[in-house]
């Protein structure tokens, strides 16, 4: 049945009576109308379960309702009581499902048996498990002997960190470091940036320093659908009186109003807290030149004072003792002209200076971004610039102060903690060949976008996938959709049908797992499991729920038969033991990194859990130099676009407030006022007149691309919306069809999904 298409301003806060309404909505879509809110009354919270989307931090007490819209779609799309079941399958070939959207694959509801793929018949088939795992053994096997490093380990991020170390101690035995994961795709330019500046890989700052912040600055993070129960402490730190800037091409409802569904006064009178106190849609790619400008002002406004004998402007104490490198930032940044920046940024000098003076006015101030910053051509660069600002007052380690990236996938962070990495310097593996005596590869493995690349040009031959939608979640979705199926050996580990799982090599699986809010049995009893948050906290999570099949099985175990299908015997890796005992594996995570998970089964009892070391965050710098480094920028613009041709548009792929990643939940973009469907193209008013656009009509994107691949997405509705001139955004995953692989991060590898040159063609 065609969906009902209305595209019309919404005019509502974040939160609110539109946030309740929405929860209600998919709660009984999913059949738990009456048993949902039990549910989501322990979400995030010490005795219940950690949520299965974002990373956002758990507040210690926690809120009456510690779970978010998106998180709460999120918990109903897994204890949906919709069934996947073998009669489905026999009932739908693959090619027939390729025609369903992403949301309606998903939809369907939970996978209950295991499947095989026949290419005879095109269809899903039953599968025994121990004929599953016997064939996959033999296939990874044969393989191996050939060259482990034709396999690949994807890891999507939402695993625990117990099957995460047992998933990369499979790879290592196996013979590779091939262990792309989802932060490849999102925060490995923050893992890169922040190591090359401040010595560690995440941020530094903790919950609590919302509470004394003075001044925050939001930079490409979309708070009101990626990680909603941060609005709470926003909420509380404007309520207070601090300063909250955000920088951002579009105007996110989450960081301009919100009402607050857990407060009585505020639902019923509609009183909405604004959050943003000044916002400054920045063009796409323009980050580094407004930090770079806001340093200039800084540098200007410090020599004014000392020449007056005022208070200095700069931490000059701070940067003596803890930095290097400053001498020759300031030089840079004393060196550019505000046209250039007003020019690459589309703001105005003056917007820029008042920018800098409420930073310079703060005590102490907080950097927080998301993917924004991340996903351009100079995204390691964005992330250091962020550092730069911080540096320069001394704001990082200490209270209400420091650098803030906002991860994604609920256990995204703490895959990489437990060794999820192609780096093999990041993975202490003279430990991993003591303990499991075993002789581990040294030479780097593959990330997100080298696996798509191998994949095209044929030197993968396998792809096991611990969860996620990897085919639709990378770039370049034509020559990667078009190679996939000639891999010899692809397998999918998932808790529902999805269009990435369509796409099959010649020997295909598709192995449904319980849900981490279902419970897990083992030899043992119920198992907990851990993730770790935004924050470097580690928490248990609890589950709540009987298993929608009885034949599912947990992702620990399938890794672990897996594993014994595939390896020679080896008596130190005790695989059967781990199944029967996540503590088991706990106790082999603290062996592996003694000082970081000291007394790991004891702490995580602990309502709080426990929060990893984070050197910078005591102003300690495992740096080269042993210093907080100031990073020169290699250009003003982050972009591959280089702003020369008028007509070519930057273009972002957005999330809608109701979606999280890949998984749609629905067409009611709520937020951006969109409803019943997911092709358009949100384009600035004075472009569509420039280009004789009508709002409403129909039209096509083509990429601006100089390898010879075509890359169009056409059926796209425009609709006028406020945003810098030069720009246009469209949906995730549908634009990533746009986007060359090889347009990424330098450094990082990060796909550069914010800033995409495009030109507007007929439809």
């Amino acid at each position: 049945m065609a969906r009902k298409i209305t595209i019309a301003p919404y005019s509502g806060p974040a939160g609110g009576w539109g946030s309740i309404k929405s929860v209600s909505r998919y709660l009984d879509s999913e059949g738990i109308l009456a048993t949902g809110p039990l549910a989501l009354r322990k979400q995030n919270k010490p005795e219940g379960f950690a949520c299965v989307s974002c990373a956002w931090a758990k507040p210690v007490p926690s809120h009456p309702a510690e779970f978010c819209e998106n998180g709460a779609k999120a918990t109903a799309w897994e204890l949906t009581r919709k069934r996947v079941t073998p009669s489905f399958f026999a009932e739908h070939t693959v090619s027939e499902l390729k025609t369903w959207s992403d949301h309606d694959l998903e939809a369907i509801g939970r996978l209950t048996t295991p499947l095989r793929y026949n290419a005879q018949t095109d269809k899903y088939e039953a599968v025994d498990w121990t004929e599953a795992f016997a064939s996959i053994g033999r296939e990874l096997a044969a393989i191996r002997d050939i060259d482990p490093k034709r396999t690949v380990f994807y890891a999507s991020g939402r695993a625990s960190l117990e099957t995460s170390y047992m998933y990369q101690l499979l790879a290592r035995l196996y013979g590779n470091n091939n262990l792309p994961d989802s932060s490849n795709m999102c925060h490995e330019s923050t893992s890169v940036g922040l190591a090359e500046s401040i010595g560690v890989p995440v941020g530094t700052v903790v919950l609590d320093d919302f509470k004394s912040a003075d001044a925050l600055f939001f930079f490409g993070q979309n708070v009101g659908s990626n990680s909603p129960r941060m609005l709470h402490q926003l909420q509380e730190a404007s309520d207070r009186g601090a300063t909250i800037v955000s920088f951002n091409p579009l105007k996110e409802r989450g960081l301009e109003r919100f009402v607050n569904p857990q407060n009585p006064v505020q639902m019923l009178t509609q009183h909405e807290t604004r959050i943003s106190r000044e916002y400054y849609q920045v063009r796409p790619g323009g980050d580094i030149s407004v930090v770079i400008g806001m340093c200039k002002w800084l540098f200007e406004a410090d020599a004014k004072a000392q020449a007056e004998n005022r208070q200095p402007v700069l931490d000059h104490t701070f940067i003596a003792e803890h930095t290097h490198g400053m001498e020759e930032f300031r030089a840079f940044a004393e060196a550019q002209d505000w046209a250039d920046l007003e020019r690459e940024t589309g703001l105005t000098r003056a917007q820029i200076e008042r920018a800098a003076a409420i930073y310079a006015a703060a005590p102490a101030a907080m950097v927080v971004y998301g993917m924004g910053i991340t996903q351009h051509k100079l995204g390691v660069e964005a992330v250091q610039m962020l550092v730069n600002l911080a540096l320069l007052r001394g704001n990082i380690g200490r209270p209400g102060a420091g650098i803030c990236p906002v991860r994604g996938h609920s256990n995204v962070q703490g895959q990489r903690t437990v060794g999820i990495a192609e780096k093999p310097e990041l993975v202490p593996l003279d430990r991993l060949e003591e303990l499991y005596q075993f002789k581990a590869p040294r030479e780097k493995g593959t990330t997100t976008v080298e696996a798509c690349e191998g994949i095209i040009n044929g030197t993968i031959d396998a792809f096991i996938g611990l969860g996620g939608n990897f085919l639709r979640a990378v770039p370049d979705h034509g020559p990667m959709e078009e190679h996939w199926p000639k891999m010899r050996l692809t397998v999918q580990i998932a808790t529902k049908l999805n269009r990435g799982q369509l796409f099959c090599g010649k020997t295909a699986f598709l192995l449904p797992c319980l849900g981490r809010i279902e419970y897990d049995r083992q030899a043992t009893g119920k198992q907990v499991v851990t993730v770790e948050d935004s924050t470097a906290v580690i928490h248990q999570s609890r589950a709540i729920n009987e298993p929608a099949s009885p034949d599912l099985l947990s992702e620990p175990r399938i890794v672990a038969e897996i594993a014994k299908a595939t390896l020679p015997p080896n008596p130190n890796v005790p695989w059967d033991q781990w199944v029967g005992d996540y503590s088991l594996v706990r106790d082999a995570i603290e062996r592996t990194w003694p000082e970081m998970f000291r007394d790991f089964n004891q702490r995580i009892k602990k309502p709080e859990g426990f929060r990893r070391p984070i050197a910078a965050s005591h102003r300690q710098w495992k740096t080269k130099t042993g210093k907080a480094n100031f990073k020169v920028p290699s250009a003003l613009g982050g972009s591959f676009d280089d702003g020369k041709d008028p007509d070519v548009l930057r273009l972002i792929t957005l999330r809608s407030n109701d979606q999280f990643n890949t998984t749609v939940y629905g067409y009611h973009d709520r937020f951006r006022g969109v409803e019943g469907t997911r092709d358009v193209l949100f384009l600035n008013g004075e472009d569509m007149a420039r280009f004789g656009i009508a709002d409403g009509s129909t039209v096509a994107l083509e990429t601006v691309a100089d390898d010879g691949v075509p890359r169009r997405l056409g059926g796209l509705r425009a609709i006028k919306y406020d945003m810098p001139k030069g720009s246009c955004g469209g949906y995730y995953p549908e634009c990533n069809v746009l986007i060359p692989v090889y347009q990424h991060a330098e450094k990082s590898h990060v796909p550069a999904a914010k800033s995409v040159p495009v030109r507007i063609v007929p439809a």
